[in-house]
């Protein structure tokens, strides 16, 4: 029996949701998000309250069962609060600046990375070393801050590289003489 999928979803204020056949679509202050429901599952909208049941006992229905109350609470938070990931940059000479909407990353190499930064998401620079992403949209910003780690994954003798805030990165003794 699915947790997850037992607990309902309360939608907060502001927040728009509608469903209409296989899709469930949010507005909400942060944007407009949508997800696809799967034919095993059914989802009711009954006095701001969500609830996900399986369509049948088999067990691929009763997998997407939390999967997708997983996937249409994100969309409701991300609607409402948004969501946000913190990275920083450790290295000497290693930072970052925003240069419009193309990040721009100098990390030792023989030329700057940069990248676009995709539709619905923001960065904030703090200093050249820490910033912020934040966006409505959890796997987009997912993505696009695990695009931007590998460009310089932190490694584990001095610890250089781009890091999540919260990672812990275990670190190796070197070599001895």
């Amino acid at each position: 029996m699915s947790r997850v999928g037992q607990s309902k979803i309360t939608i907060p204020e502001g927040v728009q949701v509608l469903q209409e056949g296989n899709i469930l679509s949010a507005k909400g202050s942060k944007g407009e998000l949508s997800t696809l429901i799967d034919k095993l599952v059914v989802v009711s909208i009954k006095d701001n309250i969500i609830t996900v049941v399986p369509n049948d006992k088999s067990p691929k229905g009763r997998a997407l069962w939390g999967t997708t109350r997983a996937l249409v609470n994100n969309v409701i938070q991300g609607v409402s609060v948004g969501y946000v990931k913190e990275m920083e940059i450790v290295g000497v000479g290693y930072r970052g600046s925003m240069q419009g909407n193309k990040l721009s990353l100098s990390l030792g190499l023989s030329h700057a990375v940069e990248m676009d930064v995709p539709d619905g998401l923001s960065i904030k620079m703090d200093g050249n070393t820490k910033l912020s992403i934040s966006g409505a949209d959890k796997q987009k910003l997912g993505q696009f801050a695990a695009v931007i780690r590998s460009k310089r994954p932190p490694e584990p003798f001095k610890g250089k590289g781009i890091r999540y805030v919260n990672e812990y990165i275990l670190r190796k003794e070197g070599k001895k003489k």
